[in-house]
């Protein structure tokens, strides 16, 4: 059976806001996707699809092909928000589906082909949706799947819901969530080391849709910076961005960064303008997205944005009725900023954004991936995204890790050595020791932000890093926020390694005490690219392993020798300089065992 028929009443200008070249017909990763269905014809399909790429596009033509085939007779879409119900319904309507978005409960109209309800909706009310599986064969669309997880209710609730369906397909965009909660309708496959982990039937990666041109390549920009703060008991505290630092104080660091009344945020806000304005000269309509933790903040920060740019920006609070009217005339208007809270992480479709400050204290991978997916939507060839990021070791990690594919893990790690982990042993006798006071204070030790500054830090791109730290407003800063809006990807990492080569040069020639900043010299600060690093801990891992076996020491304590000795952070967060460094330690204390 081929699927020839698969688009067979999709309008020509379907999907409508498709990138360069790819209109009116299905992109090669959908059409694959569809092929695989069609020759299995699963009754449950999980598809991972990395944000931008087209899973509305692909999950509506599916629905359109089981509806013509009379595989099924009715289709229910389950959305995370109420925003989404509502762009699905849309974007069913352009193909000729009709979903009603506004159905609570009763009979549904014979005008339409089916529903578009919240995971929400249907933890209230799952028998409603059960009888309507089981009166018709049905095709549900779980949308974003991992939040059939985030209450153990909700899970229960789409599994009593869904579990009559004819058909179901699952699509996520996103890292699975890092619990161990099991996903309905979800494979898992028991892997060598007997942790089960999820199977995708089908799935398309950021790195394949860069590839293809379907996504725009991120440049995240990196800002540092001291902060000053006060706890609660009085002490004032004083630290820099970046620094290694406990759980603790990287949180209070961080937030005091986000503070409204300190020097980060106005000196970030001013940097990402400037590259929004380099952005519309290539992408006249770009937008920016500042997202912010809360409504104070975001409120504040709007108030920032109109004095930098003489513009009132968009705000958007997600308990507001206008919320989803002001996306929408965001959507489609040409102003620069959109300021939200948290709602329009996930899913929702706005194709100009091309400019983003992380400016939020949540910190989880999902929640990370869900906010840059924002910005990689493409809709011409060579249009790039620029996400501006506090130097959180975290947040760079995430940023650096932006094309690995993250399966949902439902067994706990088995307990092993380093080389078994990712986390060390080390990061975990930490833990223990921070465990106590992180359970007191709920992760949020009250404390008074009192003064912050920025500090230009770095480019990453492509697993790679660039530059030197600068001021904000200096000519090295800005040979950064200058980059061109329309570029290649090949043609950003050629520009990034002159730029980088050009502020080298300079800072050699200037004397040490006319540096600019209290910065490493050039050449002790070498581009190390994110996978070589992962190579270097991955060595030091092998090294502290024999050498445990050589010694009879714990890797725990020999990690802990090694940081004593040759000081620095965790190697979660060592560089590589510093872990080269462990390993030449590790090797000598060898050679005098032998």
């Amino acid at each position: 059976m081929t699927t020839t028929t698969a688009s067979h009443h999709l309008s020509p200008a379907f999907p409508g806001r498709a990138p360069w070249g790819t209109a009116g017909k299905l992109r090669a990763w959908q059409q694959g996707a569809m092929e695989r269905y069609i020759q299995e014809q699963p009754r449950d399909f999980l598809a991972v699809a990395t944000p931008g790429a087209g899973k509305t596009t692909f999950a509506l033509t599916l629905a359109s092909w089981l509806l013509h085939h009379h595989v099924v007779q009715q289709v229910t879409v389950v959305a995370p928000t109420e925003h989404l119900k509502k762009q699905w319904a849309e974007a069913a309507a352009r193909i000729g589906i009709k979903l009603d978005p506004e159905y609570s409960a009763g009979p549904l109209s014979k005008e339409y082909h089916g529903v578009a309800v919240t995971y929400a909706g249907v933890g209230v009310r799952p028998m409603l949706h059960r009888n309507r599986c089981e009166q018709r064969k049905t095709l549900v669309i779980l949308d974003e799947i991992h939040h059939a997880g985030d209450s153990k209710s909700w899970g229960e609730a789409c599994q009593e819901a869904f579990d009559p369906a004819t058909r179901r397909l699952a699509l996520t965009g996103t890292p699975f969530r890092s619990d161990t909660n099991p996903i309905p309708f979800v494979a898992y496959e028991e892997g060598n080391d007997g942790i089960r982990r999820s199977s995708a039937d089908y799935t398309y990666g950021y790195g394949n849709a860069l590839a293809d041109g379907v996504v725009r390549p991120v440049i995240f920009l990196s800002y540092s910076g001291n902060m000053r703060w006060r706890t609660k008991a009085g002490d004032e505290i004083a630290a820099r961005l970046g620094e290694p630092m406990t759980k603790d104080a990287i949180g209070q660091a961080w937030r005091t960064a986000l503070s409204p009344t300190g020097e980060w945020i106005p000196n970030v806000l001013a940097a990402a303008d400037k590259r929004l304005t380099e952005v519309r000269k290539g992408i006249p309509d770009a937008g920016g997205l500042v997202i912010a933790t809360d409504q104070e903040s975001a409120r504040a920060y709007a108030k920032i944005l109109k004095k930098v740019t003489g513009e009132t920006p968009t705000v958007v609070l997600s308990d507001e009725k206008a919320a989803s009217k002001k996306i929408d005339r965001f959507s489609d208007d040409e102003s620069r900023w959109m300021v939200a809270v948290r709602m329009v992480s996930e899913g929702v479709d706005v194709p100009r954004l091309a400019v983003g400050v992380y400016a939020t204290t949540i910190s989880t991978p999902l929640f990370f991936a869900q906010a840059v997916g924002r910005f990689v939507r493409s809709r011409r060839r060579g249009e790039t995204a620029s996400v501006f990021v506090p130097t959180i070791p975290m947040l760079l990690d995430f940023a650096n890790e932006m094309e690995i594919e993250r399966d949902h893990v439902l067994d706990k790690p088995k307990k092993g050595g380093e080389e078994e982990n990712p986390f060390s042993e080390e990061d975990k006798l930490l833990a223990d020791a921070e465990k106590l006071e992180d359970e007191e204070t709920e992760d949020q030790l009250p404390f008074e932000a009192l003064e912050s500054d920025a500090v230009f830090d770095r480019v990453l791109y492509d697993g790679a890093e660039f530059g030197m730290q600068a001021h904000p407003g200096s000519e090295e800063e800005q040979d950064y926020l200058g980059i061109p809006g329309l570029l290649e990807p090949d043609q950003v990492q050629l520009l990034l390694q002159k730029r980088q080569s050009r502020q080298i040069a300079h800072s050699r020639q200037r004397p040490a005490e006319e540096a600019d900043l209290l910065e490493k010299p050039a050449e002790s600060r070498p581009v190390v690219t994110h996978k070589q690093l992962l190579g270097l801990r991955k060595q030091l891992n092998t090294m502290v392993s024999a050498y445990t076996h050589q010694s009879g020491k714990p890797h725990g304590v020999i990690h802990t020798e090694l940081r004593r000795v040759c000081g620095g952070p965790p190697s979660a967060e060592a560089t590589a300089g510093q872990i080269q460094q462990r390993i030449a330690k590790v090797q000598e204390w060898a050679t005098r065992m032998t």
